[in-house]
């Protein structure tokens, strides 16, 4: 075997580990972004459960309570127009019209929502911010029971 023979064949070794390797990052990547849900007495809450239960008043409460459940529910780490929209879609929720405007409102007039670092499905993208979970947490209690 020559010296390129060689060489070529390190490199082909080479290429094998890295594609194991990138193999495992990807397949460890795949179930870190599957959505998580949380069971609440060992049934899925829907989106749909949780905005009846959380009984938002308006559009923006709405949009704030969805974002909560993407995050802590479905384990987004930032959501977009697009994931609100399903949000909506999922709880059989009117869309309200110009979403990414309302989100840019609640930032700049509540800061319940606040710009992600990075875009997401080249979307620009948002997180709620601790003061938005508190907000759903302790201003949307759930409904009383009877």
């Amino acid at each position: 075997m020559n010296n390129t023979d060689k060489k070529i064949k390190n490199l082909e070794d080479r290429i094998i580990a890295i594609e194991k390797r990138l193999s495992k990052v990807e397949s460890f990547l795949a179930v870190e972004n599957e959505p998580k849900i949380r069971k609440i007495n060992s049934k899925t809450l829907s989106v749909k459960e949780f905005i009846l239960d959380k009984k938002p008043k308006d559009d923006t409460q709405k949009i704030i309570a969805i974002a909560y459940f993407l995050e802590k529910y479905d384990g987004f780490t930032s959501f977009n127009t697009k994931d609100l929209a399903a949000g909506f879609e999922r709880a059989k929720e009117k869309m309200p019209a110009n979403i990414n405007d309302r989100v840019n409102k609640i930032i700049g007039n509540s800061g319940y929502i606040m710009n992600a670092r990075e875009k997401k499905d080249n979307f620009k993208a948002w997180t709620l911010t601790s003061r938005g979970e508190r907000f759903v947490e302790e201003n949307l209690p759930p409904k009383e029971k009877n």
